[in-house]
């Protein structure tokens, strides 16, 4: 039986070098996100979702590119599904319609016989200025 006296649950225990810090661990947390209010999250999804589309790859931080990954395996769902709805669902969160159609064209082909996971992250090296963690999310 545990009381106050003592020593804390192992979920609570830091795996950093001082003793006295406990830090909480992130079970069951819906997202990364990612330093910003909702709105401006959403537009950041929405803009690396279309250029990941565009360009097929593109280089950003390692936490955006794995958050961004969602939102492109769902576009790409959506557009080997090629009816009306889904259409109407990819043009509401893909800021290019003409990109959707042509998604809607390509991807029953490319993606046709697979099934999910149809993006890469790739670890790069850090950013020079503030080392943070940088990846490549491309289209497999």
């Amino acid at each position: 039986m545990s009381t106050l006296t003592d020593s804390p649950s192992p979920a609570f225990i830091s795996h950093r070098s001082s003793a006295s810090e406990l830090c909480m661990i992130s079970h069951r947390k819906g997202f990364k996100k990612l330093g910003k209010p909702a709105d401006q999250r959403k537009a950041l999804l929405r803009a690396l979702t279309t250029e990941v589309i565009r360009h097929g790859r593109i280089k950003t931080t390692l936490v955006r590119a794995r958050a961004v990954r969602k939102h492109v395996d769902h576009m790409i769902t959506l557009g080997k599904r090629g009816d009306l709805h889904a259409r109407r669902q990819a043009i509401a969160w893909v800021y290019d319609k003409q990109l959707v159609h042509a998604l809607f064209e390509a991807a029953p082909e490319r993606y046709g016989d697979r099934n999910g996971g149809y993006t890469r992250v790739l670890r790069t090296v850090a950013r020079q200025g503030d080392n943070a963690k940088m990846a490549i999310i491309e289209l497999v």
